[in-house]
């Protein structure tokens, strides 16, 4: 669905199904240079079990109009007020890297609109390579290809895939070629707040941990888990692109997190 956020044009996926602001609320936000579909199958699952689902583009990104924004405090500002443009007063909230520390920044902003909070592949901070940036300046597509010889476990990169008939390098090439990669890794290893946000929350947290995460190392995840006290899976032989990499256990480990909260209210 297209929704006006602070005068722009934005895009979110709902899961093929028509978003209800009276339903329990998912908020998927994905990583660096990506959008929303790194959250297929999840948001699908979700929309179609009784639950809303908001997985939307950040500015700049894809199907978003407008300017990408500069810092991760900006893009937790900016889900505030997506947030409020879609009606929602609460949700649960799931982010993927850079995503997750978006996240954090959403709960710093606005407590009340998070009801609980996972994440995936992430940790409390995610340096990154200054000539990985450097190189995202001067071509998106060489910057993407970095990153997914990295962000891929050994079975991906030898072509085996959760997703029958698809390849997700492939996917993951086509969507951040195209995106504000750049801005995006400048904004991630710029943000140092993520410590300090996690040591605050008191609201229910998870964690899923790639065991061939090389980007956002499993020390780093685990780290960022006693921080936060969180729930952690670890999914094996995987590695940092969990939600396209191994979306069907991405899912287990979200349904059952969110569903027992529901449950419990």
């Amino acid at each position: 669905m297209q929704i006006e956020v602070n005068g722009q044009t934005s895009y979110a996926a709902t899961g093929g199904k028509e978003f209800n602001s009276n339903l329990a609320t998912v908020l998927f936000i994905h990583g660096s240079g990506l959008d929303h579909r790194s959250w297929a199958l999840q948001t699908r699952w979700f929309a179609y079990n009784g639950f809303s689902v908001l997985a939307p583009d950040f500015p700049g990104h894809s199907l978003s109009s407008g300017d990408p924004l500069q810092s991760v405090e900006e893009q937790g500002q900016w889900l505030v007020d997506f947030l409020d443009a879609a009606g929602v007063e609460s949700a649960h909230v799931v982010g993927h890297s850079q995503g997750f520390l978006c996240a954090l920044e959403l709960a710093k902003q606005a407590p009340t609109k998070v009801k609980s909070l996972s994440g995936i592949g992430t940790a409390a901070a995610i340096p990154v390579n200054p000539a990985l940036i450097e190189t995202a300046l001067e071509s998106c597509a060489r910057a993407a290809d970095m990153m997914l010889q990295w962000g891929f476990g050994n079975q991906a990169q030898m072509g085996i895939s959760a997703v029958p008939g698809m390849q997700p390098i492939a996917i993951g090439r086509q969507i951040m070629a195209c995106n504000p990669l750049a801005v995006d890794l400048q904004a991630c290893a710029n943000y140092d707040s993520g410590e300090q946000v996690a040591e605050s929350l008191t609201i229910p947290t998870q964690l899923v941990l790639a065991g061939q995460d090389k980007m956002t190392p499993l020390k780093a995840g685990k780290a960022l888990a006693n921080t936060m006290n969180a729930k952690v899976t670890v999914i094996e032989n995987y590695g940092h692109m969990l939600p396209i990499e191994a979306p069907k256990r991405c899912l287990v480990c979200l349904r059952e997190f969110i569903g027992s909260i529901e449950c419990s209210e």
